[in-house]
């Protein structure tokens, strides 16, 4: 489980996610903590300074002491609604009024340091505990409560707004622990959603790992199934199971390729055999030795066609594709030569043969030697399947940018299901079989190959004693 890709995806996902979430929230913390913290100062030195004027104007305007009473009780209303303490001084730094309801504050004494900070009248906010007055420190700001008197300026005591600190971080850690919520809720389900979207991913790559052992084993049966989606796996399912349909498409061919050549080869050398033992111990007369020995000579001149013909089949196995691509000839002189070397065989037969073709050459790309055996099997196979005495009619022409050849012969019309394996190794119709002791059932399959070799198409029809071959050949300047 631990090595399996499946664990490993959902691995580097969990941590992706845990990496980005605490990224986000350290991120988010920092920022809404500085947040909160500007905030507070600005809102802090507003009610400074608003209550500092709220106090000079009583001051000037009615004569109110900083000590008198009703200043803490404005104090307190103050402080009820911005949530900041607030204390005022004389000019020595002793506390005259202040927003607790119980005055507790009253008395004490703000140390010199925070009485020149106040002076000083920066707008900044610092920390401090104003000399013991309270027990932790806190943010706070002050600025000196003065008026002006025939162009002078006179201090007569100073105002500080403080805040707790500790209330500010309570605030900050509910944001995180909402935030911690938040994200815990979603990893959970992005987890989860992980865990199944990751094993949905695993499953076909797990069926092909089995369907693959299952090949190593000799079967070829096993599919993976497409579940229809539209990704790389479902990509990867489609060309897995074209794969296997090759694989298994091939080890059939092979088979019977064994089957057939082991078919091909038994009885020519069950002949030579039965005929050699009766010469041997005299069961065939010898008058009929002579008939005999000319039997086996034809099994043995066809065990060596079979032999040659699969030379050829390994040979074309190893095409060279640049001598393919590079190499030129004139394929009307091709179907003129095949022609003129089955002259004899035309003979034999008593066929007629009517040609159209051109009068100037058209060269196209291959190699000469392989097409020529194409034209070749082609018209050798019309021959030997075509009535006595009938036509074989050859036809070569130009059409958008393609050379093609035809070769059609009369004779007995191929069943509409064979049409489709005359190319395959060693196939033969029950009557061809027959009627051809000298063909291995490899020509058409050479043909075949060659053109496939080539990047070129052949097709065969057949209808009514017509049989009609024609490929296709590309033509170059």
């Amino acid at each position: 489980m631990k090595h399996s890709i499946y664990f490993r995806n959902f691995l580097v996902t969990a941590i992706t996610v845990l990496i980005s979430f605490s990224v986000l929230g350290g991120l988010s913390t920092a920022w809404n903590y500085r947040l909160s913290t500007t905030e507070n100062r600005e809102t802090m030195l507003s009610t400074l300074h608003q209550t500092a004027r709220y106090i000079i104007t009583q001051y000037i305007d009615f004569s109110i002491d900083i000590s008198d009473l009703n200043l803490s009780r404005s104090l307190a209303m103050i402080s009820g609604i911005s949530g900041f303490d607030l204390l005022v001084t004389d000019t020595l730094g002793i506390v005259s009024s202040c927003s607790e309801r119980d005055f507790r504050n009253l008395g004490k004494s703000v140390p010199e340091s925070d009485l020149n900070y106040a002076s000083a009248g920066t707008n900044a906010v610092t920390r401090s505990n104003l000399g013991n007055i309270y027990t932790e420190l806190r943010q706070v700001a002050g600025v000196p409560l003065a008026v002006t008197t025939d162009g002078e300026t006179v201090v007569f005591g100073y105002l500080y707004v403080s805040s707790d600190m500790d209330a500010l971080r309570q605030s900050w850690r509910q944001f995180q622990n909402v935030y911690m919520l938040i994200a815990l809720n979603v990893m959970v389900v992005t987890f989860a959603i992980s865990y199944v979207a990751t094993k949905k991913q695993a499953e076909p790559l797990k069926e092909m790992a089995d369907a693959a052992r299952r090949f190593a084993r000799g079967d070829f049966s096993l599919r993976v199934e497409d579940n229809g989606r539209l990704d790389e796996i479902s990509q990867l399912t489609q060309a897995f199971n074209a794969m296997a349909d090759s694989v298994e498409s091939s080890e059939t061919l092979r088979r019977e390729f064994i089957a057939n050549i082991s078919h091909e080869m038994k009885t020519p050398m069950t002949v030579i055999s039965g005929f050699v033992e009766g010469i041997l111990d005299g069961t065939i007369p010898p008058e009929d030795e002579t008939r005999y020995l000319r039997v086996i000579s034809s099994e043995i001149k066809r065990l060596s066609r079979l032999i040659s013909s699969m030379l050829d089949m390994s040979r074309l196995q190893s095409v060279n594709e640049k001598v393919i691509s590079e190499s030129r000839f004139d394929a009307t002189e091709v179907v003129r030569l095949a022609l003129l070397s089955l002259e004899r065989k035309i003979d034999e037969k008593e066929l007629s043969v009517e040609t159209e073709l051109p009068q100037t050459p058209i060269t196209a790309r291959g190699d000469k030697d392989s097409i020529t055996q194409v034209v070749y099997n082609i018209i050798g196979n019309a021959i030997k399947f075509s009535v006595q005495g009938g036509v074989i009619r050859l036809a070569l022409w130009k059409q958008g940018g393609k050379a093609y050849v035809s070769v059609e012969n009369h004779g007995e019309t191929i069943p509409k299901h064979e049409l489709p394996h005359i190319f395959d190794r060693f196939h033969k119709t029950d009557k061809s079989r027959s009627a051809d002791r000298e063909g291995v059932g490899l020509g058409l399959y050479i043909v075949k190959t060659i053109l496939d070799n080539h990047n070129e198409d052949v097709f065969v029809t057949s209808g009514n004693g017509s049989t009609k071959f024609v490929f296709s050949l590309t033509i170059v300047s």
